[in-house]
Order: structure tokens, then C-alpha cells, then sequence
């Protein structure tokens, strides 16, 4: 999945394209015949992901009879996350796996699962949210043309730098990747006293070993698949945000699949969702210890710089509250987590 970053993920810009009379004879066509579906992720071609992902066309395949066929576009073949949502819409794809980045371009509140730094405590506290908000934010999703396959949480962003970062201060010195052609969160980092630099997400090796910019988050995973680390050596191993993301499937795809079919392929989603939880959160750790062996320096912050660090990032909140993640979600995530909390301290 895609790499999210301070002070949130980036939402990447589109332009919104739907053709009714494309997705009519594209339903038509799946009633009558075989349903191809043509996936697109960023996800690297032989990671846990992808490999979830084949398993779980071989069981369509299988389960179906061969009606329902998966054919996978990994590493970002079919462009970003906003160029793949346009792709689904117009019928040039019917699936994505995608990160709340690419989520959140359907449904805005998604981003509340992830968007707001240092909110969750542990991943533990994303589950729990994400249980709680997910029937909502389904329903929206299917409201806009989009079925959910699957939800995954692949653990936490991290951020590789340069130079060792231990502060916000440390922070403040680096020139920070953000995605190109995200106003909101480049306005939403100078307002933190950050030096964003937008760039796609091609140019962030080049950008790192020529001095463009210093600093770039993302998961593990991704850093050891696109050697970040050899360029960047520093880690820094904060709780910043969870790295949240769902398999979704056009719904107009999906109403032309029989409902007996369709029981069979959520069943089979699941699995594989499950599956993609469990194995990259140990991918993630895999990662690290991979990349320490070549030369990685890992900072995990003390209690104090965790403070401070938490400080900083809360002076985020007005900027995201209602402008980045709906005012309704981000009030209902902090409300949740605060009943959890205290609830954790009374116990202890």
C-alpha cells in the first residue's frame, strides 16, 4: 500500500469522470458472461500483499467455476491512487486496493481512520475504531458506487531521514516530502513550520540522493522494496499513524456478479484480508531488521520526546478537523478513543 506522512497521509487530486452508459453495458456484460476484474495497487509485485491478493483470485476462480477471474496491476502500474480511482469509475478497472489516500478521494470520512497523528496509541486502538466506524463508512462507499472487499491495517508509518530526527525541532531543519499537487496538506505543514517539497512518488529516491528532500515517511515494507534506506538511514520509530487502506470493487461491477457468487468471493476476501493484516505487520518488523543489517539507524523516541512530539502534532488538529476529516468523524474517533483510554486507566 502507499505511504501516508506528517501531518497526514496525502490526498491525492482528481478529476472525476463517470460514464453511466459505460457502466451499464459494463454491468450488462458481467450478467451475461464471465467477470474479469482487473485490479490495480501500488503494492510491490511479490509482497505479502500481492501474494494475498493471488490466493484470492485463485479461490474466485475456483469457488466460481472460472466466471470470476482476477488479474493484478501491482507497483503502480495503472498510475497512483487518484488515477486508479479514475480508472474504476470509467471501467478501465474494476478493483483497487488502496490506502485512505485513495479511499478517502470516495468517501472523505475513511480519512478519519488514519488522518488524524497520534490520535491511536497502538494498533489495538486502530482495530478498535475501525470496528466501530466501518458499517458507516461502508455504506457511504456503496452510496458512491464503491463495494468494500476487505479493510486492512498494516501497522505504522514510518518516517526515514537523512539525518537523525528525534524532535520536531530536528524535523523543522529537513525539506519534507509531500505529495504533488496537495495544497491543503503543503499549507497544512507550513503552518507547522515544516519545509514540505512536493513530488511524486518516482522522484522520492532521485529527490533524497541529490539533497531535494531530506525526509519522506512510509511503511517498512516499502522503504527495504525501494531501497529509501540507502539513501535515507535514519529512522525514526514513532506511533505517528496507522497505515489504513481497504480492497474495494466497483458496485457496479459487483450487482452484475450473482448472489451466490458474491458470498463466495467476500468469503474469500476475507481471508485474504486477514491474512494481509497478519503478515504485514510481521513484514514490517522483517523489514527493519533487514534494513539495521545494511546500515539503518533506528530512534525510538523516549517518554519525554514522545511528549513532545504529541505537542506538536495536536496543533494539527484545527487544521484537520472538518477541512481533512469530516467533522463528524473526527469528532466520534476522538470521543471513541477517549472512552477507551480512560476506561484502560481505570483498569490499571
Amino acid at each position: 500500500m502507499k505511504p501516508a506522512h506528517l501531518p497526514r497521509p496525502q490526498f491525492l487530486r482528481f478529476i472525476l469522470i463517470a460514464s453511466l452508459g459505460l457502466s451499464s453495458l459494463q454491468s450488462v456484460a458481467l450478467a451475461a458472461g464471465p467477470a474479469k476484474i482487473r485490479l490495480g495497487t501500488l503494492v510491490p509485485k511479490g509482497s505479502s500483499y500481492y501474494r494475498q491478493l493471488q490466493n484470492m483470485g485463485e479461490a474466485w476462480k475456483k469457488s466460481s467455476g472460472g466466471a470470476v477471474t482476477l488479474t493484478i496491476y501491482p507497483d503502480g502500474s495503472m498510475g497512483g491512487e487518484a488515477e486508479m480511482v479514475r480508472r474504476i469509475r470509467q471501467g478501465q478497472l474494476q478493483a483497487g486496493l488502496l490506502t485512505s489516500t485513495g479511499l478517502s478521494l470516495i468517501e472523505p470520512g475513511v480519512s478519519g481512520l488514519q488522518n488524524m497523528p497520534m490520535m491511536f496509541r497502538d494498533l489495538a486502538d486502530a482495530d478498535y475504531v475501525g470496528e466501530k466506524l466501518r458499517p458507516t463508512l461502508e455504506k457511504r462507499m456503496e452510496e458512491k458506487g464503491f463495494k468494500i472487499l476487505f479493510w486492512g491495517n498494516a501497522g505504522w508509518v514510518r518516517f526515514f531521514t537523512r539525518t537523525a530526527v528525534t524532535t520536531p525541532d530536528d524535523m523543522k531543519k529537513l525539506k519534507f516530502w509531500v505529495w504533488a499537487g496537495e495544497p491543503e496538506q503543503f499549507k497544512l505543514m507550513n503552518d507547522l513550520g515544516l519545509k514540505p517539497v512536493s513530488l511524486e512518488t518516482n522522484d522520492i529516491l532521485p529527490g533524497l540522493k541529490t539533497g531535494l528532500i531530506d525526509a519522506v515517511p512510509m511503511p517498512p515494507f516499502v522503504a527495504l522494496a525501494a531501497q529509501v534506506d540507502t539513501a535515507a538511514p535514519y529512522m525514526l520509530q514513532l506511533n505517528y499513524a496507522p497505515l489504513v487502506g481497504a480492497a474495494v470493487i466497483s458496485k457496479q461491477v459487483w450487482d452484475g456478479i450473482s448472489d451466490e457468487t458474491r458470498v463466495e468471493l467476500l468469503k474469500a476476501a476475507a481471508t485474504a484480508g486477514a491474512a494481509i493484516n497478519l503478515a504485514s505487520r510481521n513484514e514490517a518488523e522483517e523489514s527493519v531488521a533487514t534494513m539495521v543489517k545494511r546500515g539503518l539507524k533506528v530512534h525510538k523516541p523516549t517518554a519525554a520526546e514522545e511528549n513532545t512530539w504529541r505537542e506538536f502534532v495536536e496543533k494539527s488538529y484545527p487544521g484537520i478537523r472538518g477541512k481533512i476529516v469530516p467533522e463528524d468523524v473526527f469528532d466520534e474517533v476522538k470521543k471513541l478513543l477517549e472512552a477507551r483510554h480512560a476506561e484502560k486507566a481505570e483498569k490499571s
